[in-house]
């Protein structure tokens, strides 16, 4: 049985409904040292404060602010503060094994930390995301994560093929067809014979926007049409590809500048009440 967790240290950890994503868990611990253990799962860490000693099969490791960490299925750790400090906040992604391939475990276990900055940005704003995570955003983020984890462990230059114009007006034709349902780019790169990443990068090249943005505001785009027409929010979330109306009401107002209920009862008032105020001593 593990030793309980003590009075200082806090936890919060959930499972977004997004494909790949095994759980988040964010925690800050103090006095306390993890016990031996391991997971299925691959584990993408970051620290935000303090510094964190782990000893990943008999190799020494160390994680702190300014790296990343991975850590392989299958591979005893464990886990403490680094002693100058005492203790540290981090935040863990637990991924489908799936993650990385399996020829990499080996290399992560000897080599489970890197100074890479741009990773770790994209980590941070991965986590930022998954408070009310987008699939199609998350997946995009996931596949760019793992492929620069592929270029780190396997110690070799990143091989980016040029941006394909006509890839990415294929894309835009399949995304077109698909914009209600629940699309991944996994679908749509095994369609096209193409990796995710390079998807990713084809088409944000090609219209200066991500696929996840673009199914956004389609998305929005036909959601007008019915709320203009009456339908509640309710059923015009759902039937446009929204998870419900407050996923909806989100990116909603974010693009139009007010809520879908606001902008359905304008319907209603006609346009004499988007007229500019008469001015005393005016005449118009």
């Amino acid at each position: 049985m593990s030793e309980p967790l003590p009075e200082s240290c806090r936890v919060v950890a959930w499972r977004p409904a997004v494909a790949g994503i095994a759980e988040v868990f964010h925690a800050q611990i103090a006095d306390y040292r993890y016990p031996k253990h391991c997971h299925e799962t691959w584990t993408v860490l970051i620290v935000d404060h303090g510094a964190i000693r782990y000893d990943l099969d008999t190799r020494h490791h160390g994680a702190v602010a300014e790296t990343v960490s991975v850590l392989p299925p299958g591979v005893i750790h464990n886990g403490y503060p680094a002693e100058r400090l005492g203790s540290f906040r981090k935040r863990n992604l637990y991924l489908d094994s799936g993650f990385l391939p399996p020829d990499l475990v080996g290399r992560a276990v000897d080599a489970s930390t890197f100074h890479d900055a741009g990773l770790r940005a994209a980590i941070s704003a991965l986590h930022d995301r998954l408070a009310a995570p987008d699939p199609l955003d998350v997946e995009a983020q996931l596949a760019l994560i793992a492929e620069r984890f592929r270029q780190r462990l396997r110690r070799r230059p990143l091989t980016v093929h040029e941006p394909e114009p006509a890839l990415a007006d294929q894309l835009r034709q399949y995304l077109d067809g698909h914009i209600a349902d629940n699309v991944t780019l996994d679908q749509a790169a095994r369609l096209l014979g193409r990796s995710v990443p390079h998807l990713v990068r084809s088409f944000t090249k090609r219209y200066s926007i991500s696929p996840h943005a673009y199914v956004v505001a389609k998305r929005i785009e036909a959601a007008r049409n019915l709320l203009l027409q009456g339908m509640p929010a309710a059923q015009v979330a759902t039937d446009v590809g929204f998870h419900d109306q407050a996923h909806l009401t989100r990116h909603f107002k974010r693009h139009i500048s007010v809520t879908s209920a606001r902008y359905a009862a304008s319907a209603d008032k006609g346009p004499q009440h988007t007229r500019a105020p008469r001015v005393a001593g005016v005449r118009h």
